[in-house]
């Protein structure tokens, strides 16, 4: 990575993004010209809508969310004696608070799956010490609602009044949204989101700035790093936001559509993530798009590959300084966290305009959850696993092998040369943590890009891009069998049979685009993990 540093690179206002140039000088002409001859970063200042509909509120939301301030320095002193604080949200509602605590080291918990355990292990955690965050733009994502009653039954439980309960809870939506209403229901503090800012680039307002507030973060220091950066944003020249974005899109444009993102261990933690769901959700549409591959280390496999761009990103950089070890990445992007967040999102948008898209719109957005509901009411799926090997139920697609290797290797053996495999988790993340091992382990053995995701979290995250991006994909979806139950309190079911519908409401929606699939359910979850594991590492052999 030094020879990547040692050449020039475009910085302004605390961030530099090296090797844009060279990436931009692979296509057969300049992206970049062509953005600065069409007069877009000046129009994206100016928020024309002509690029990418409506939802450039993020370029400014900074500023307003200056506003804020008064409202959550009050909030944090009132809520003072509660230091647990739980965020409940999914997608951009969540992973940009997660990458703040990360990378400031404040405690969050988030709180975004249904699975079970996981679910009932953090409503055991510091009951009494807790805030519990319920944040969603729209109000109506079912999982959100489900941690609310659940942890509105548990305050009740504990001995709470109604009124006690209560103040355990602060709602971040949008003004006007159904959990508005609910929150006044609970007698919740309410802090409003952002209306002109689209789902995914609330990060500088409400929905990031409010649990990491509660966590002891520093929010000004945020919004400072973004106001020193922005003045860069509507520049022709020194504008490292118009340089990786053009970098980005003329990758996509000449054969690199998937994007490799790495931490550099400089000081910025989980931001991959964060613009994991940024990329595919914006881009993923209309078969198009950018698969964005959160990738462990430096060191990890699965960070090369010819249809691959190889994105670095971390802190600010001293003279000299370098960063981990490892593969060296076509692009390095460097700046704190304030502006990172508004870079991402400039850059996100150009190269949505360069592909024709709209980076605002979800098309696909309640397809998986009317697929949820109708599951839930006519019951699971029945049919019979295609084997059954010690812990693992094997469902195998058509055609491919009934037994676990087979299917593995058939599953594998179908990505083709411009393919991707996914796989997705429907476990609990902290006591099945070990589960991420297995894109690591999948990318060496295809030696294709590989993405892990956690269910239902995911589909907030990629689901777009699965479903309305290239038809390209494989898919292997883990799920296991749950011991012990909790129920949803007011709903006709629990979050065991909430977690399977997702689970299958997922199969149902990849089928109809007809991709391959692999369910492996661990009838024992540890045994089925660990076989699992083993199975795939005797791929290699």
């Amino acid at each position: 990575m030094g020879d990547l540093l040692a050449a020039p690179a475009e910085a302004a206002g605390g961030l530099a993004v090296y090797g844009a140039q060279a990436v931009d000088a692979s296509a057969p002409a300049s992206t970049r010209q062509a953005l600065v001859e069409a007069g877009v970063p000046g129009r994206l200042v100016a928020r024309d809508r002509t690029r990418g509909g409506a939802g450039l509120g993020w370029r400014d939301a900074h500023r307003r969310s200056r506003e804020l301030l008064p409202q959550l320095a009050e909030l944090t002193a009132e809520l003072a004696d509660l230091d647990h604080v739980v965020l409940a949200g999914m997608g951009g509602s969540s992973l940009a608070p997660q990458a703040i605590a990360r990378t400031t080291g404040r405690p969050l918990t988030v709180l975004d799956t249904t699975d079970p355990g996981q679910v009932r292990a953090t409503l055991a955690d510091r009951l009494d010490r807790t805030v519990v965050v319920l944040a969603g733009k729209s109000g109506t994502t079912v999982e959100t609602d489900c941690h609310r009653r659940a942890y509105w039954q548990a305050f009740l439980d504990s001995g709470m009044t109604e009124a006690e309960a209560g103040r355990h809870f602060v709602v971040v939506t949008d003004p006007g949204s159904p959990l508005e209403a609910v929150a006044t229901e609970l007698g919740a503090i309410v802090v409003p989101g952002d209306p002109e800012v689209a789902g995914r680039y609330p990060a500088l307002t409400a929905y990031g700035l409010v649990p990491c507030a509660l966590a002891g973060v520093a929010v000004v220091d945020l919004l400072d790093q973004a106001e020193e950066f922005a003045a860069s944003l509507e520049s022709t020249d020194a504008n490292p936001g118009l340089a990786l974005g053009a970098a980005l899109a003329a990758a996509a444009t000449t054969g690199r559509d998937k994007v490799a993102l790495v931490g550099d261990g400089t000081g910025v933690e989980g931001l991959g993530d964060w613009v994991e769901q940024l990329l595919a959700e914006s881009t993923g549409k209309d078969g198009l798009g950018l698969l964005p591959v959160v990738v462990e280390s430096p060191d990890s496999p699965g960070l090369t590959g010819p249809d691959l761009l190889t994105v670095s990103y971390g802190g600010a950089l001293a003279a000299g300084d370098l960063p981990a070890p490892g593969v060296a990445p076509d692009l390095a992007v460097n700046g704190p966290l304030g502006a990172q967040f508004l870079a991402w999102e400039y850059a996100t948008v150009l190269a949505a305009g360069v592909l024709g898209v709209d980076p605002f719109d979800q098309p696909h957005l309640t397809e998986v959850e009317e697929h949820v509901e109708a599951i839930l009411a006519e019951g699971p799926p029945t049919a019979p696993p295609s084997s059954t090997e010690g812990a693992i139920e094997v469902y195998a697609p058509p055609g491919a092998p009934a037994d676990l290797f087979g299917a593995l290797r058939h599953l594998l053996a179908g990505l083709g040369e411009d393919g991707y495999l996914a796989v997705t988790a429907y476990l609990d993340r902290h006591a099945e943590a070990e589960a991420d091992r297995l894109r690591p382990l999948l990318a060496q053995v295809t030696r294709r890009p590989v993405t892990f995701g956690w269910g239902p979290r995911h589909r907030y995250a990629t689901g777009q891009y699965h479903r309305g991006g290239p038809r390209v994909g494989s898919f292997l979806q883990v799920t296991g069998t749950v011991d012990v139950d909790l129920p949803v309190p007011g709903k006709p079911y629990s979050f065991g049979e909430l977690q399977a519908a997702q689970a299958a409401g997922d199969r149902r929606a990849l089928a109809g685009r007809e991709r391959p699939l692999l369910r492996l359910h661990l009838t024992e979850r540890s045994a089925g993990l660990a076989q699992l594991l083993d199975a795939v590492g005797s791929l290699r052999a």
